[in-house]
């Protein structure tokens, strides 16, 4: 952008120049008589004018190529991030997917694939117009329902925010897996994506038609959404947690957890790099905003994000080891996503050594946080509370310490302590009742006997492996599909 802008300068000085040497360098002319000289002039001054003007044409015209350069690269990067933001979605699908035991794989795969459509769906229809409509409380967006007429910018810019939306959604099914309604799942992701991330998205970042949301007013900063996507998911996967209860045999009659393997740690961290892959694209990409952006920091942006993923892993390591523990591939890749997910909130505002430290002891804490909730007999299948609410609460709070123009001021730090708790207490309220709602009206949670069977032949009526589960398929399956067909 300043390229174009010292260009733009570049050729106003040339004008100029090319004016001022027309004027006065002219070479002495022999005496005119007055008549001779007046015609001399005006002649002169009429060429001058018609100059003039197509100077004045062609720099418009030099604008207007320049805005729609400009305008043609941010939507490029939009799409591209917004994809790159779309195949996380795979991510979450594999790394869920791998956590959790074989018998249940086709749920969770569902459940990553259908939160993304419904909720874009309700996105479109009703979060967009939450979050980014004319928003003159502060509170919440009041126009761009259903919106079908938008600017170039501005359906990019949609298409980006869609993403954001699913991704905080399905943070809560691989919490919640292994004993979750299908369909009950589905009106809470539809919840999450229409009403509470659109909420306080409209808090931190909505002021694109009129109005500011209260915590931006007040400056509170989350460039990416360390707290408005991560935290919000987190904070409803806890919710539903509470909701639902532990799977069948997760804890022993005195309460001590008992290990309950996932079937493909293969998948697992395959998840977690496309994850990681997909997190240049939710960071670098949320430059572009319909208030304009400095492109030139997308650099920073991507290196901080990479860097603090890095020193995550080596977080969760170091606790590993200090614990005197075997070092644990899920664990591993759970404490590298905790870093990106705290490095979200200041990648943009963070130097890179900065980012290396919010990384790593958002790694430490994804490891040591978990055994904390499993004395609350919190069954989380995948970590997702340990690793997006926490790490998302721990870099936000980090940009109050880190940040680059704002480096441990206690005022920012006050700032992002009122937003994460605003955020929190609204966030998990509505979740909580939502969800409570659900249970007593559809029921959140599958009977003992389905649990044991697995989702995939209760809810699905497939298996993931016809060739390894032959007997559910010829039993369970088949009566689940004579079911259908009555």
């Amino acid at each position: 952008m300043s390229k174009h802008l010292n260009a733009f300068k570049q050729q106003i000085f040339v004008l100029f120049l090319m004016f001022s040497t027309a004027l006065f360098a002219q070479e002495p002319a022999a005496p005119q008589s007055a008549e001779a000289t007046i015609t001399s002039s005006l002649a002169q001054t009429q060429l001058t004018n018609k100059d003039m003007a197509e100077s004045v044409a062609n720099i418009a015209k030099l604008q207007s190529q320049m805005d729609e350069n400009t305008l043609s690269m941010e939507l490029l990067i939009l799409v591209f991030a917004g994809t790159l933001v779309f195949f996380m979605q795979l991510g979450f699908a594999f790394l869920e997917s791998g956590m959790s035991r074989s018998k249940n794989t086709v749920n969770v795969l569902m459940k990553n694939f259908c939160d993304l459509c419904f909720g874009s769906l309700v996105f479109w229809l009703v979060g967009y117009g939450l979050m980014y409509g004319a928003n003159p409380s502060g509170w919440y967006g009041t126009s761009l329902f259903a919106p079908a007429y938008l600017s170039a910018k501005e359906a990019g810019v949609l298409f980006f925010q869609m993403m954001f939306a699913a991704a905080a959604a399905t943070i809560v099914s691989g919490a919640i897996a292994e004993r979750a309604r299908f369909y009950t799942y589905i009106l809470g992701s539809m919840l999450i994506c229409g009403l509470i991330y659109p909420i306080v998205g409209s808090w931190v970042w909505g002021s694109n038609h009129g109005g500011q949301g209260w915590l931006k007013a007040m400056g509170f900063v989350d460039f990416a959404g360390s707290t408005v996507v991560h935290s919000v998911g987190g904070w409803c996967a806890l919710a539903a947690l509470l909701v639902v209860k532990p799977r069948l045999g997760r804890y022993a009659p005195d309460g001590s957890p008992r290990l309950i393997q996932g079937h493909n740690l293969s998948n697992t961290v395959l998840g977690g790099l496309v994850l990681w892959v997909g997190w240049f694209g939710f960071n670098a990409g949320s430059v572009v905003t319909l208030e304009g952006g400095s492109l030139l920091s997308m650099g920073k942006i991507a290196l901080n994000t990479h860097l603090a993923g890095c020193a995550a892993a080596l977080g969760a390591i170091f606790v590993l080891t200090v614990k005197r523990q075997r070092i644990m591939l899920s664990v591993t890749v759970n404490g590298a996503i905790a870093g990106l997910v705290a490095v979200t909130a200041g990648s943009n505002v963070f130097d890179p050594q900065w980012a290396i430290v919010v990384g790593f002891i958002a790694g430490m804490l994804a490891v040591v946080t978990q055994p904390l909730l499993d004395k609350l007999k919190v069954d989380d299948v995948v970590g997702a509370v340990s690793v997006h609410l926490v790490g998302g609460i721990w870099g936000t709070m980090a940009v109050g310490l880190f940040a680059s123009d704002t480096f441990m001021s206690l005022a920012q730090l006050k700032v992002q302590a009122i937003g994460v708790s605003a955020v929190g207490v609204f966030t998990f309220t509505t979740a909580y009742l939502a969800y409570q709602l659900l249970d007593a009206v559809m029921g959140l949670r599958v009977s003992p006997i389905e649990e044991q069977r697995g989702l995939d032949i209760s809810e699905h009526a497939e298996v993931s492996y016809p060739e390894f589960q032959s007997i559910a398929l010829h039993t369970g399956a088949a009566a689940a599909q004579q079911q259908n067909a009555r």
